[in-house]
């Protein structure tokens, strides 16, 4: 089936704070698609006089379609403890986060929250996501049954987790390991689904539950791998005490063969020279996570530093510390969180740390992340008159580029006026 959208068209192609030509808009734009895949981008006069008469064209007037936001760090068991009291990291997993897994054993609550955490996500315009599960295997399939009804693009796995946590979150290296192992098998590559092994963090895991880690990594090289690192000074120094051997906290994960091309490490924080050296040689990628960051008076990520060593980086809501599941107010926060640090953020740059940018950071940029021709027809149609306030400043913007920039100050899920899955309306406002 062959079908066009109509509308004000922006998307990445590189990155624009690197590449002049990075960033492509049209204000009057058509978006071709054909069995769910981009066909053509292009001029909307230019486009339709050479479009079959007989092709769909669905007009979204007052509009900006950009590709379908990528969040590349999640905790979904954490939905409900979003917006609660802020503590540090360490505090936080034994107040909230601990607390609130123990119930995802149980797969009818396990089903329930899935169904309404991708929901959530489509409300705010996320069509792929990667997502820690719990460590109980009926969370991480819950999830991928929800998600593959709704072929939306999710990478996800089983916490691994076998010391420093209460006994009925806990696994051993043993389990944790086959557990993660039927899971690949059984979900990644099925459909739009893909696994990441998911150590939680290093305190969390024992030497031998980080080597079985490793070796699973080795023997399925085209999985994810997914964990936290240097978050938190407090939880930097645990590390350190745990692992004396390591030269740092990444060098854990390296030693275990966790250090790769499709790595996704969250936060990064409080990183060492060598260790940004190791990253970007590795061809892994960090989760920036501005909203949890904040909250939880974590710090504040040096997007320069990773830039200039060319580490790939992808924007992260890391709900439930993170403050909301809208990418739109992640890039607002992830805007005074450079801010603060004398750098600067433009709303191109930031769509591409939404899209194009987190595709990398997932290795999923040949099939999402843009427009361009032959990728995955994902994407969401934002609102210019969702609010008073918005449809005001967005009347006086002279350009795509200050309008994306009202959005990412003055958006939220109010903004989505609908969000497309495979060339297919996978959410609408206002419609269940």
């Amino acid at each position: 089936m062959i079908c066009a959208h109509r509308g004000s068209l922006a998307h990445c192609l590189a990155d624009p704070s690197s590449h002049s030509q990075g960033f492509e808009s049209f204000e009057d734009g058509l978006l071709l698609i054909e069995d769910g895949h981009v066909v053509s981008i292009g001029p909307a006069q230019e486009s339709m006089a050479n479009l079959s008469a007989d092709i769909p064209i669905t007009e979204h007037s007052n509009a900006v379609l950009v590709p379908g936001f990528i969040d590349c760090h999640i905790h979904y068991p954490q939905t409900d403890v979003i917006a609660s009291y802020g503590t540090q990291l360490l505090d936080w997993l034994q107040n909230y986060t601990f607390p609130a897994e123990v119930a995802f054993a149980d797969a009818n609550h396990a089903a329930a929250n899935a169904e309404f955490f991708l929901e959530e996500l489509l409300k705010n315009g996320t069509t792929s996501a990667l997502v820690l599960a719990s460590v109980h295997k009926v969370s991480t399939e819950a999830l991928f049954a929800a998600a593959h009804q709704r072929r939306m693009r999710i990478a996800a796995g089983k916490v691994l987790m076998d010391r420093h946590c209460p006994d009925n979150l806990r696994d051993t290296a043993r389990s944790g390991y086959a557990e993660s192992r039927e899971l690949l098998e059984r979900w990644h590559g099925q459909d739009r689904l893909l696994y990441a092994i998911t150590p939680r963090f290093a305190v969390t895991s024992s030497d031998e539950q980080l080597i079985l880690a490793g070796q699973l990594a080795a023997e399925f090289p085209d999985t994810l791998i997914h964990t936290h690192l240097a978050e938190n000074p407090d939880e930097v120094q645990w590390v350190s005490e745990l692992f004396p051997q390591a030269r740092s906290y990444l060098d854990v994960y390296q030693r275990a063969g966790l250090l790769r091309e499709r790595a996704v490490f969250a936060h990064c924080l409080h990183l060492q020279q060598p260790d940004y050296e190791s990253m970007a040689s590795s061809g892994a990628g960090i989760a920036f996570c501005p909203t949890s960051n904040l909250f939880l008076g974590s710090g504040l990520f040096d997007l320069a530093r990773a830039k200039q060593q060319e580490i790939r980086v992808g924007l992260a809501t890391d709900v439930g510390s993170g403050t909301s599941f809208s990418m739109l107010q992640t890039m607002n926060e992830a805007y005074k969180v450079l801010q603060l640090q004398q750098q600067s953020l433009s709303s191109p740059e930031a769509l591409y740390l939404a899209t194009l940018g987190a595709a990398k950071t997932l290795g999923i940029k040949d099939k999402v992340g843009s427009f361009e021709p032959g990728k995955e027809a994902d994407f969401v149609v934002l609102d210019n008159t969702a609010t008073p306030l918005l449809k005001r400043r967005i009347q006086i913007t002279n350009t795509l580029e200050e309008t994306l920039f009202a959005y990412m100050i003055l958006g939220d899920d109010r903004s989505v006026r609908s969000t497309y899955i495979l060339g297919e309306q996978a959410y609408r406002r206002g419609e269940v």
